[in-house]
């Protein structure tokens, strides 16, 4: 392989004793004449490799018949009004859309398209909230990756702009008050970039830059907010994280009592070490209940029930399960029910449970009859009649669908749906055991009815920041399988599965933790005969583009591919860019002497040795991108390019999008190049048995 030229420096920084090489610190600088000739050639070189892989279009047909036919989100209830977004098959982006009655299905109407506002598709539609009485609709866009916003007001019943825009946001929780005159949220202060946030109340037709701050002032520039108001306008919570900590500190304020300017908040939780949500049912009088989602001295989560007017009196209602982790409870008190209830939703080894319980003792009334082995996403409460809920469930083989529950009926039905396809799929759980012994799940996607192997497989995983890995529907994981692959999913230390002990466990000093847990994963995928290490590919995104770095760095030769995506690569460097500084809580800091030197340990960057055979790479960033820095894998690239006896190692840069949402065709193509390269590297045609073409290795 001829690359393009990227001179190593001699460049070194000594920390804490320590000399740490950075010979290519120069692709850092993106407007650098050196880096952009550098990434012209790399341009050049990728669209050359790309030719040679396979069937990229038949990739990206399967693909395509795979995507849902219609997606919809949770609706957001207010009054008789129902508001949601829908993205259907072809469509480039999500559109909002509002239904005047929510039980009157094809009147449906648009209030936002982001094509229409920027026919590029350049634009993305972040956030939205409709106001208390859902006459007006605030909705959040970024353009061209940043995800940095501006926020409008528009008028639901004529679509007309009525208040913004309002810049300095980046998916704020916008706090609606009564009557739609004003809403609390999060805003950056003038000059700063991706910090210094700050609470304001904000009244419609003022200037945004004489807005009230309310909360934030003189805490530290890496803190995070929410903000929410219950549906009667009574009380107000205010919540602020040290960035991605999985512990928080929460306030509450009584609205009803003087200037909402200046509310009174009252602490509910500061420095406890554990994460804390609150509950409170419309019309909650000063003594009522209101109820605590939290982790505090419980890692799996319980419930607990307090009074806005006296926090000191707490009581467990719900307490910790030891086989599952609490991930949402809803209080449904709606009048017309003989007694109110609860919905409390588990996650018992990633896969969702709804349980009802009587909300006056906690007991456990019963259990909701899910369509399967999937996942949920946030329950969402309509505030009168107050005994109906919608929320999403998926699963491996099952397109994102709204279910409904009435309470007062006891049923669960189906509010909006997109045929699955014949999946032709069999999900099975197998369990790798760690290098300490730690039993490690992972998520099985092999051919229904055909035993035979090995298959070229592909396993991914994230890790971090306590997200699980739950099961979801992805045509891309249904494309490989179809075409007589494997998947596999693995549900890895440092993410959420079990619960705040289990992320722990791989954040800070213990992140080889995630490394060893993939390596066993490896392990057992090829030791029970799923798959050979010459047709085991990985591949990863973000955190799980970290994972995929270390994976190729620590153990090269158990891979025959790698797809490296947005990934973090030089972990001691990590805090200088994109939303670093927020992840301290999660990695570790380089100012700490111990933390530098776990961090340094494992940092793919600086783990790259010359002479071994490095396993055919695709890495991939995006220009837009202010959550990881592109430069983590340019840098990582030069390395690799220069290092490595084995396969090739490409960069693909996308243009315009960054770290989250962009348009649909924009993410087909990069769906189509992740698994036509797998193809071409692990040997898996996308025609599967049909296949008369030479084209595996």
């Amino acid at each position: 392989m001829r690359y393009p030229d990227a001179p190593r420096s001699d460049r070194r920084d000594v920390l804490h004793g320590t000399p740490v090489p950075d010979p290519y610190r120069w692709l850092e600088a993106a407007d650098d004449p050196r880096t952009r000739d550098w990434q012209s050639g790399q341009d050049e070189l990728y669209l050359a490799h790309r030719e040679r892989w396979p069937h990229r279009e038949r990739w990206a047909d399967l693909l395509a018949g795979l995507a849902p036919a219609e997606t919809t989100s949770v609706p957001s209830v207010r009054g008789e009004r129902a508001f949601f977004t829908r993205v259907t098959r072809g469509s480039e982006h999500a559109v909002l859309y509002v239904r005047d009655h929510v039980r009157d299905h094809g009147t449906d109407r648009v209030l936002i398209d982001p094509l229409a506002v920027d026919p590029s598709g350049d634009t993305v539609l972040e956030a939205w909230s409709p106001s208390a009485e859902g006459e007006l609709i605030s909705y959040q866009l970024s353009a061209r990756g940043t995800e940095d916003c501006v926020l409008a007001v528009r008028e639901v019943a004529t679509g007309a702009l009525v208040d913004g825009p309002i810049d300095r946001v980046r998916r704020t929780p916008v706090a609606w008050l009564p009557g739609g005159g004003a809403f609390y949220y999060v805003r950056r202060r003038p000059g700063a970039d991706l910090y210094h946030r700050r609470v304001y109340l904000h009244r419609l037709g003022t200037d945004p830059e004489q807005d009230v701050m309310v909360f934030g002032e003189g805490r530290p520039a890496a803190q995070f907010y929410t903000v929410a108001v219950t549906p009667d306008g009574r009380w107000l919570t205010v919540s602020a994280a040290a960035g991605t900590s999985p512990h928080n500190d929460l306030w509450l304020a009584d609205l009803g009592r003087g200037d909402p300017a200046r509310p009174e908040l009252r602490p509910v939780q500061v420095g406890a070490a554990g994460r804390t949500h609150t509950r409170i049912a419309p019309d909650t009088p000063g003594g009522g209940p209101m109820w605590l989602r939290t982790t505090v001295s419980a890692p799996r989560g319980r419930i607990v029930v307090t009074s806005p007017g006296d926090l000191r009196e707490r009581r467990t209602l719900i307490p910790e399960r030891a086989d599952a982790v609490l991930t949402d409870f809803v209080p449904l008190t709606g009048e017309r029910l003989p007694h109110p209830v609860a919905l409390v939703a588990w996650s018992r080894h990633a896969v969702a449970e709804i349980t009802v319980h009587d909300l006056r003792d906690g007991r456990e009334l019963g259990r909701l009859k899910l369509p399967g082995n999937g996942s949920i996403g946030a329950i969402q409460r309509a505030p009168a009649p107050g005994h109906e809920v919608w929320f999403t469930y998926t699963d491996h083989a099952t397109p994102k669908a709204v279910l409904h529950y009435d309470a007062l009926e006891e049923r669960l039905r189906t509010w909006s749906a997109s045929p699955a396809p014949e999946d032709g799929v069999r999900v099975t759980v197998e369990r790798a055991t760690s290098a300490d012994g730690t039993p490690v799940r992972v998520f099985v996607v092999s051919p229904a009815g055909r035993p035979d192997r090995p298959r070229p497989t592909i396993l991914t995983g994230y890790g971090g920041f306590g997200a699980p890995m739950s099961p979801a529907y992805n045509p891309d994981v249904l494309a490989w399988v179809r075409a007589g692959g494997v998947y596999a999913i693995s549900c890895l230390r440092g993410g959420g599965e079990e619960g705040a002990a289990w992320h722990r466990a791989g954040t800070g000093h213990g992140k080889q933790r995630v490394f060893d847990d993939f390596d066993a994963v490896t392990d057992l995928l090829v030791g029970q005969g799923w798959t050979a290490h010459d047709r085991l590919g990985v591949v990863g995104n973000s955190n799980g583009g970290l994972l995929v770095a270390a994976a190729v760095t620590q153990q090269p030769g158990k891979y025959a591919a790698a797809v490296c995506l947005a990934p973090l690569t030089d972990m001691v460097r990590y805090e200088l860019g994109g939303m670093g500084p927020s992840w301290r809580p999660e990695f570790g800091t380089v100012a700490d002497p111990d933390d530098f030197a776990a961090l340094l340990a494992y940092s793919p960057y600086h783990h790259v040795r010359e002479g071994l055979a490095f396993p055919p790479v695709l890495m991939g960033a995006f220009d837009g991108d202010t959550r990881v820095d592109p430069a983590h894998a340019r840098k990582f690239t030069a390395a690799l390019q220069h290092a490595s006896a084995g396969g090739p190692v490409v960069l693909r840069v996308e243009r315009h999008v960054g770290h989250g949402g962009r348009a649909a065709s924009r993410l087909a193509g990069l769906r189509a190049d992740v698994l036509a390269f797998c193809g071409r590297w692990l040997g898996l045609c996308p025609e599967g048995d049909r296949c008369a073409c030479s084209c595996a290795r």
